[in-house]
């Protein structure tokens, strides 16, 4: 763990933490490279980088859903709440409080919002009143879910799937939510408007969030704190405020130099000769 990895930790101990994983597809397609993370308890943490960075993989490392895509972790350790989770499934995880919204939101496209909302709940042990005021909560946070509740999913916006995935997830009373490009194909406002209510939860239900982006702007605006893939492993991470600053990371995340020009595809064909954590 870096230094500045180690900055970030609070005085108890991180909700999630990987350290040093190696994960195999297929058992010859090396894609995690010695990946170490960890998220605070109540912090939104964002996994940056390119398409094919590792992001994904990173994600179904923790909720134990590489083995659906011929994934496996072969090295390191992985924690929740300070247990081993290498061995559970994902179904004992969701159990625990821990749960991954799939990129691409995969709704049930012939079940209404209200049917989607509750197969969330399908773990859950506390009675139709619990889940009810559950139900109710997720209305509140997002109010537009209530106005299509009887809707059929496949027939309602990317933004209104994007947000009845989320608010599947709460349904399953989570400590934890994994989320996976939650702006992949919404409108710019729509994106903004995801990100506000993920905050919001993050702040009044002390939900933590790690979320894989390619929208790095928009990713540290709202996280405290943030990692870089490229190829497979941790090339920079540090508090969002400071990344936002560094001149790498304009150039090649946020699209701008140092001095706040925009740069062009032509200018940034040099991108791995000259990023310094590369050199």
């Amino acid at each position: 763990m870096t230094a500045a990895t180690a900055s970030q930790q609070p005085s108890t101990a991180p909700i999630v933490e990987v350290n040093n994983i190696e994960v195999i597809y297929d058992h010859v397609i090396l894609v995690l490279k010695g990946v170490s993370l960890s998220v605070p308890k109540g912090g939104i943490v964002a996994i940056l980088g390119a398409n094919g960075a590792g992001k994904t993989t990173t994600l179904r490392s923790i909720s134990n859903l590489l083995k659906a895509e011929r994934g496996e972790v072969t090295k390191g350790s992985i924690t929740f709440k300070g247990e081993r989770i290498d061995g559970l499934t994902p179904s004992e995880l969701v159990k625990r409080g821990c749960i991954q919204v799939m990129e691409g939101r995969h709704c049930f496209g012939h079940l209404t919002i209200e049917e989607n909302l509750l197969t969330g709940a399908f773990t859950r042990r506390d009675g139709r009143a619990a889940i009810s005021q559950s139900l109710e909560r997720v209305y509140t946070y997002f109010p537009r879910l209530k106005e299509r509740r009887g809707s059929q999913a496949g027939y309602t916006s990317g933004g209104e799937q994007q947000m009845c995935a989320i608010g599947r997830a709460l349904m399953a009373n989570p400590t934890m939510v994994l989320l996976d490009e939650p702006s992949m194909g919404l409108a710019p406002q729509i994106v903004e408007q995801i990100f506000e209510i993920v905050k919001d939860i993050n702040t009044k239900d002390g939900v933590s969030f790690l979320l894989a982006e390619q929208n790095t702007n928009m990713a540290l605006k709202y996280a405290t704190y943030g990692y870089i893939l490229e190829n497979g492993r941790v090339v920079l991470d540090g508090d969002a405020a400071a990344l936002r600053e560094n001149a790498d990371v304009k150039e090649f995340y946020l699209g701008t130099g140092g001095g706040g020009e925009r740069r062009s595809f032509r200018d940034v064909k040099h991108y791995k000769r000259r990023k310094r954590w590369l050199a």
